[in-house]
């Protein structure tokens, strides 16, 4: 497939840069893939497309402050390292993004805060600007890096949050994330109360955003996309509440790309939902057959990008690009910060 089938024309403007000032407040475009309509709503409407029975599925990752600017030591150049994930069996070695990743060789030392409270030495050097680094610190990694760390916001955002805690769901629990699974964000403590008192149940699995979500497709052909290992963790009570879910035919509705990837993830691997910690490098595609998820909750995603490639797999590529049209044409809000859409049959 050509990547030039998932392009459509996208206005700037229409990049969200900053989240709805109330959650549940942002616009909501509910689409029936099965009529293929669509209707304009608020996403506090979304309970009344809800029923009783149905398993609201959400990834409960909570993003660390990942973004560092630090100075090398050796020239005093500024470097910026996004740090991805742990090295595992290592507590200090991080996987991370750097820029500009040619001036960061094997033995770099970066210094971080006023007072160099964090040191940073590159192990080692992988593909695309990817090194290995080990911090060095007094204290805990974790509140030295909610001090001197940025949110790591995408780079179509062009200024920081002033409260963190909006890059985040208000369901967020296990730190370990470089990004948001940002169709959670238009959720309030309110609005899930009075979706679980209709009858709803709510299951929280988590998978930890990495380089998926920051790297473009740059290959002309969808197929020769490599899509990146990103982890998760499903528990033994979740994987068992979604299996008596399915067996009882029960509507799975995955919150945000992230979920849905790790539940085709694990479904295709077990051929039942199975409690792990792994990883997955899934890339749903269109053509794909979808085993558990029935509906999916959805920001709106960039032209050309695996996101919108898996909302085309799930809803059909053409249909996609009409309701991506009609969100254009009544200006809908785009990408993280952006409105949602509800998709089921």
């Amino acid at each position: 497939m050509d990547i030039k089938l998932f392009d459509f024309d996208l206005p700037e403007e229409l990049i969200a840069q900053s989240p709805s000032e109330i959650r549940d407040h942002s616009r909501l475009l509910v689409v029936n893939k099965k009529d293929k309509t669509y209707v304009d709503q608020h996403f506090f409407n979304i309970i009344d497309y809800l029923q009783p029975g149905d398993v609201l599925v959400r990834n409960n990752t909570k993003v660390i402050p990942a973004r560092l600017l630090g100075i090398k030591k050796e020239t005093g150049a500024h470097i910026e390292l996004l740090l991805l994930h742990q090295i595992e069996g290592s507590q200090d070695e991080w996987e991370c993004m750097s820029k500009p990743a040619k001036s960061i060789k094997v033995g770099t030392e970066i210094y971080f805060g006023e007072n160099n409270e964090l040191k940073g030495i590159c192990l080692g050097i992988k593909d695309e600007g990817i090194r290995i680094i080990k911090f060095e610190y007094d204290g805990i990694f974790l509140e030295i890096l909610d001090k001197l760390g940025k949110m790591p916001l995408p780079p179509y955002i062009k200024k920081q949050v002033g409260d963190k805690n909006r890059y985040q769901t208000v369901y967020a629990q296990v730190e370990g994330s470089a990004a948001a699974p940002t169709a959670g964000f238009h959720f309030t403590p309110e609005l899930l109360k009075r979706i679980e008192e209709k009858g709803i149940e709510i299951i929280d699995i988590t998978l930890h955003i990495g380089l998926g979500t920051f790297r473009p497709v740059k290959v002309d052909k969808v197929e020769d996309h490599h899509m990146h290992e990103e982890e998760y963790e499903i528990s033994e009570k979740a994987a068992q509440r979604i299996n008596l879910a399915l067996a009882e035919h029960r509507r799975i509705i995955a919150v945000g790309t992230t979920a849905i990837r790790t539940l085709e993830a694990n479904f295709n691997k077990y051929h039942k939902i199975v409690a792990s910690k792994e990883k997955t490098n899934i890339f749903i595609k269109p053509g794909y057959e979808f085993k558990v998820v029935k509906a999916v909750i959805t920001n709106f995603h960039l032209p050309k990008s695996t996101l919108i490639m898996l909302v085309s797999a799930f809803m059909g590529r053409e249909f996609t690009l009409e309701v991506y049209r009609h969100a254009v044409e009544v200006k809908y809000r785009f990408f993280s910060f952006g409105d949602a859409m509800f998709i089921y049959e």
